[in-house]
């Protein structure tokens, strides 16, 4: 991994697309709240803003590109940070629906998820709500355990091609298991992934490699391994896992990634109030590591990105 350690780029994913609107107040839903609540991140120290995009009068998943729209402007006009939108989108959407708004948009960076998988968080159907505000949320939850998350090696390859080399948008290669780094090196060895590879690991989501400090150790030598000094490393980890997780990978010199996407909490059993109250904390522990929290600009340097005025938005 090329040492960045004095540089440590925050990304904060701001809404996700597998909470839901009952699960907390804090959850950016319509245009607007994703307006401010990306702004706020970015104020507290996010130089990344992971994107996705909801249904405003129902907060479920959308792909929609005209609601991307409503607030990718915006949010480029209000921040300087790099502008990550989903090819993730939800794991009920096709693979048309979710290049639809990175298609239009032809951002900086985008994320892709370098494997099928089973990805599934049914077990948040049995949370304490006496009642959800909306129809859709308890039978999109229950669903995911009867889903495929569809990436084959095909829809990895067009994503590179239609995006990557036709317009020059750069990833965040999501790996949620070792395997996705050995994917990650054989489109690297093609030509169709180009270094520098921003490696995104990803822990304890069901279906995917589990949160133990083991598997973060030997996700980080694999790819040392595979991709060498070519690959700038960023960590995340789901629920309770997420500060940690963060904290561990920054004081090995990687980067981190927190918000609302991946976590709906602070502390024990204490919701967040904000994806900025996330990236404040993460912020606090990376200075305190004495190393130094990336801007934009360097974010952008790092990552060998394109730049803001060469994006469709």
């Amino acid at each position: 991994m090329a040492d960045h350690r004095r540089k440590t780029i925050i990304t904060c994913a701001v809404t996700g697309a597998v909470h839901t609107p009952s699960m907390s107040p804090a959850l950016p839903i319509t245009p607007e709240e994703i307006i401010s609540s990306g702004q706020e991140a970015y104020e507290a120290g996010a130089s990344v803003l992971h994107l996705h995009a909801r249904d405003p009068r129902t907060g479920q998943p959308t792909p929609d590109p005209d609601v991307f729209m409503e607030f990718l402007p915006a949010l480029r006009a209000e921040t300087d940070a790099v502008i990550n939108l989903t090819t993730g989108g939800s794991v009920q959407m096709t693979l048309e629906e979710r290049l639809a708004a990175p298609m239009r948009a032809k951002p900086e960076l985008c994320s892709l998820n370098l494997g099928s998988m089973n990805f599934v968080f049914s077990q948040m159907a049995n949370s304490d709500h006496d009642e959800w505000k909306h129809e859709w949320e308890k039978p999109f939850l229950l669903a995911s355990d009867d889903t495929i998350f569809k990436n084959t090696y095909r829809d990895i390859e067009r994503i590179l091609r239609d995006l990557g080399e036709a317009h020059g948008t750069r990833f965040e290669f999501e790996c949620y298991d070792v395997g996705h780094l050995y994917t990650l090196a054989h489109f690297a060895e093609l030509g169709l992934a180009k270094p520098p590879f921003f490696v995104q690991m990803i822990f304890g989501i069901k279906g995917g490699i589990g949160a133990h400090a083991s598997h973060l150790t030997h996700m980080m030598d694999t790819a040392q391994r595979l991709l060498g000094d070519d690959h700038v490393a960023s960590v995340f980890a789901a629920g309770r896992h997420q500060i940690p997780f963060a904290t561990t990978c920054a004081a090995n010199g990687g980067n981190v990634r927190v918000g609302l996407e991946d976590s709906l909490y602070i502390g024990y059993h204490e919701l967040a109030s904000s994806n900025a109250q996330q990236v404040a904390k993460i912020r606090g522990i990376v200075e305190g590591l004495g190393n130094e929290v990336a801007t934009p600009d360097e974010a952008r340097e790092m990552l060998a990105l394109k730049g803001a005025d060469r994006v469709d938005f």
